[in-house]
């Protein structure tokens, strides 16, 4: 039996010692690639500073992927609370409905961040409003849509 374990996790130390392998590899490309777009861009612009070009934000995962799903359950959270809510109690009622793990303080600040990039975009198309909240947090409500007069 001892040998069977022991196979198998040298076999399993070998795959990952081998994807270790790979990642280094490809993050020696992917400096590789950024040295030679900023050497290009001082070609064009030898004044220009590239250290101070931003890095793109980081992507949902996956499980994020149908797009507009975390504004449907953010907005759903929102119009069943009885008062307004401040964005961390929306991510954390966020990993809540979504069986997260809601003591991973980690992950309850990147839903935090990513709950108030939904929230920040509903409010600049009117659909929710915020007002300072304890903290650094905002209280946010869904607005309540106007009745339609027809003239």
């Amino acid at each position: 039996m001892t040998d069977y374990v022991l196979t198998g996790l040298a076999k399993r130390r070998a795959e990952i010692a081998g994807e270790i392998e790979r990642t280094h590899d490809h993050l020696r490309q992917l400096l590789a690639d950024l040295e030679h777009i900023d050497a290009t861009i001082l070609q064009f612009d030898p004044t220009h500073q590239v250290e101070a070009i931003k890095p793109k934000a980081f992507r949902p995962p996956k499980d994020w992927s149908n797009r507009g799903q975390m504004t449907r359950i953010v907005l759903s959270i929102l119009r069943q609370a009885a008062e307004p809510l401040t964005t961390r109690d929306i991510a954390l009622e966020l990993l809540v409905s979504r069986a997260l793990d809601k003591d991973d303080q980690r992950l309850l600040r990147l839903m935090t961040k990513r709950v108030g990039v939904a929230l920040r975009l509903q409010r600049d198309k009117d659909v929710v409003r915020s007002e300072q909240g304890p903290g650094q947090y905002q209280l946010w409500r869904v607005n309540k849509k106007q009745p339609v007069i027809f003239p």
